[in-house]
């Protein structure tokens, strides 16, 4: 990888999925399949790799996961596979996240990006009025936020190469897909144009609306600092990224929140 995660974890592609050093722990890993993800796809016919992207919700240094565990937080890692899903790159269904029960909010995420090129694509609301929508472009070493209750998608910007990242996410974690589902998708589909790259495509399910591209925030308010690897800041600073799992400690900073 082009990062250093904080430790010791590389993704593989045979077989799909990480090693993990013997030094941590994990909770197991899942493979999302083509087929799981068509009704979410601007083509829900389209051909693609079977095996889409692998996912480890719960992972990390055995020595931290006390920490990790009484903070009600948890380490997710996720590698895409290269190629496309017909003319649309490699992504996620695109969700919200559900409530939890822990703090009664739709909780943020605090992604990485360790290798690959990525566009994190988010929108306001999974409803006919999307509100504001953004594709925030990142790669290696880059850090974006995805605030509460908003609906996003991750997307793989190079088809060439894997995507891989790492997020900081709530412990009781969950997806509230039906919204994005009901409008066949995100409100703007991302398209690999052989002349142009990735572009972007309106769902005419949803009331018009513009989306703004641009490269991440500093999020200095929210605590983050460039240069280090957010699992690393954990381990230097426990309480650090509280707010992801208790977001009403930055409730003024949701509001008119800009990733």
């Amino acid at each position: 990888m082009n990062f250093d995660p904080g430790f010791d974890i590389a993704p593989t592609t045979e077989p799909f999925g990480f090693r993990l050093g013997d030094d941590c722990f994990d909770n197991g890993l899942e493979i999302r399949k083509l087929d799981s993800m068509r009704k979410s796809l601007r083509n829900p016919q389209c051909d693609g790799p079977e095996d889409v992207y692998a996912i480890m919700m719960d992972v990390g240094r055995k020595c931290d996961r006390d920490e990790i565990v009484k903070r009600n937080l948890l380490f997710g890692v996720v590698t895409y596979a290269a190629g496309r899903l017909g003319d649309e790159p490699i992504r996620s269904q695109g969700h919200i996240h559900a409530v939890s029960a822990s703090c009664g909010w739709s909780t943020p995420e605090l992604y990485e990006i360790w290798d690959g090129e990525a566009v994190i694509y988010m929108q306001e609301r999974a409803e006919d009025d999307p509100g504001r929508c953004y594709a925030v472009h990142a790669g290696a070493g880059d850090v974006v936020v995805v605030p509460p209750y908003w609906a996003h998608a991750t997307v793989s910007a190079d088809p060439g190469r894997p995507l891989s990242f790492g997020a900081w996410c709530v412990r009781d974690f969950g997806f509230d897909y039906a919204g994005v589902r009901a409008h066949g998708g995100i409100a703007f589909f991302p398209r690999l144009d052989s002349e142009v790259g990735l572009r972007w495509e309106r769902n005419l399910s949803y009331r018009p609306c513009d989306l703004v591209e641009k490269t991440p925030d500093s999020y200095l308010r929210l605590g983050v600092e460039r240069g280090e690897s957010i699992y690393s800041q954990f381990v230097r600073d426990h309480d650090r990224f509280l707010w992801v799992a208790r977001p009403a400690m930055k409730a003024e900073e949701w509001k008119g929140f800009v990733p």
